[in-house]
């Protein structure tokens, strides 16, 4: 692989974090703390004035500001009807030159290939979805998000509907030599296979409805509190799609506890939003779609220094075939679901 890390990006050390921070007005006291980000790079730092505040440094040319503004417009959308989200804050005209504010309200700050935004900081823990009181409640919270999701449509955001996702992903592995070259023919079969596979069961479910949607709701992207229960600290990955890309991520285990799990989900959903049944049939779908794409988004960001650490199994040949192995389990997962 020969991809390079973006522009700027390693460049951005605490010191000019922080200088950032204090041009639009935020001036920290000094402690500063890096979170856990592949995507960005995102800090808590300590105000002056006393809040604790996060700022997210997005990676250069990932999103377009008008992405960004999408993801920002629906936070606030979302903290507005009382739906539990942190929304970024309205930062202060800059005090340098080069900078500039983006957006109404003005929640972006743009300087030459780097741009960030600031929201208050809002901790919490992972939640615990063997509790199926738990995974009701979240069931009723992702609902609540939706119902907002649908008032309106993004523009700019990507879509995550049909097989696109992993068209674009396989293109670019083969573009950029990602995989093994004696090992090539294999695995663009079972990609080739899974997409057709993806492709019937999304024409299986005419007429289907899209949404906004959070576009990454795992449970590591779900904090909870004990006496507030569940939210979202961004929208990170908001997408068009539909209901159930933000549910099927919750299961795990076996197909009785998946069933079980779905079940509570549900009955929590439900109690907000309707649901269309048929899309239960795009949970092995999106699953394939989501494995094609994992192995591109690695690829892609191999030049940055962190991935080959987090990742030192990627993009050797047991990966791949590996990578060819569960493609093949997906495709019965998907004949199955039929």
């Amino acid at each position: 692989m020969n991809m390079t890390l973006d522009a700027g990006f390693a460049e951005l050390t605490p010191d000019r974090m922080l200088d950032a921070l204090e041009a639009v007005g935020l001036r920290c006291d000094g402690r500063m703390l890096q979170l856990n980000s592949y995507e960005n790079r995102v800090i808590q730092v300590h105000l002056e004035d006393g809040p604790v505040a996060v700022a997210k440094f997005y990676r250069p040319a990932r999103w377009t500001d008008a992405q960004i503004l999408e993801e920002h417009q629906f936070a606030l959308e979302l903290a507005a009807a009382e739906v539990p989200m942190v929304a970024p804050w309205t930062l202060q005209p800059p005090t340098v030159e080069g900078m500039h504010l983006v957006g109404d309200p003005a929640t972006l700050a743009v300087s030459g290939a780097q741009r960030f935004s600031v929201s208050p900081r809002c901790g919490g823990r992972a939640p615990e979805l063997d509790d199926p009181d738990t995974l009701t409640w979240i069931g009723r919270f992702i609902a609540r998000l939706h119902l907002v999701g649908r008032q309106r449509p993004f523009e700019h955001r990507v879509s995550w509907v049909g097989a696109q996702p992993a068209i674009d992903a396989r293109d670019w592995l083969l573009a950029h030599d990602s995989v093994p070259l004696e090992m090539q023919a294999k695995w663009l079969d079972s990609v080739n296979r899974s997409i057709e596979a993806i492709t019937a069961a999304y024409e299986a479910v005419p007429e289907l409805r899209t949404l906004r949607l959070h576009g990454d709701c795992h449970p590591g992207n779900i904090l909870w509190t004990p006496d507030k229960g569940p939210h979202f600290v961004d929208l990170d990955d908001a997408c068009t799609g539909p209901a159930i890309q933000d549910l099927w991520m919750l299961l795990s285990g076996d197909d009785l506890a998946k069933r079980q799990q779905l079940a509570c989900v549900l009955e929590g959903y439900e109690t907000f939003c309707d649901f269309d049944r048929r899309e239960l049939r795009l949970i092995e779908p999106l699953r394939c779609v989501r494995m094609i794409h994992h192995s591109a988004w690695l690829a892609k960001r191999w030049g940055d220094p962190a991935f080959p650490i987090a990742f030192p199994w990627f993009g050797d040949h047991a990966y791949w075939n590996d990578q060819i192995t569960r493609l093949g389990e997906q495709l019965e997962a998907m004949e199955e679901a039929v």
